[in-house]
């Protein structure tokens, strides 16, 4: 199957158009087929790597700074892009 795959984080020149073996579910998982996705301020943000200042969130300052800590303190679990969709 066809997939869009990126391997570092930077501009849209990173995302590749590449064939990927289709995904086996196991006994407890099923396997959903998608036609369409969007993507939104999020995923470039994310596809980016870059912080995300409060101003751009309407939400308390202390929520952020919260957020902030506590989300920073901690190692992301997945290291591997896209392993959370695998």
């Amino acid at each position: 199957m066809k997939a869009i795959v990126y391997t570092k984080y930077g501009p849209p020149d990173v995302l590749q158009l590449k064939e990927v073996e289709k995904p086996t579910p196991k006994d407890n998982e099923i396997l959903i087929k998608i036609y369409a996705t969007t993507v939104n301020y999020g995923d470039i943000i994310t596809r980016n790597f870059k912080n995300i200042p409060p101003s751009k969130f309407n939400m308390p300052m202390p929520f952020w700074f919260g957020a902030r800590i506590y989300f920073g303190l901690r190692k992301p679990k997945i290291t591997i892009l896209g392993a959370e969709l695998a």
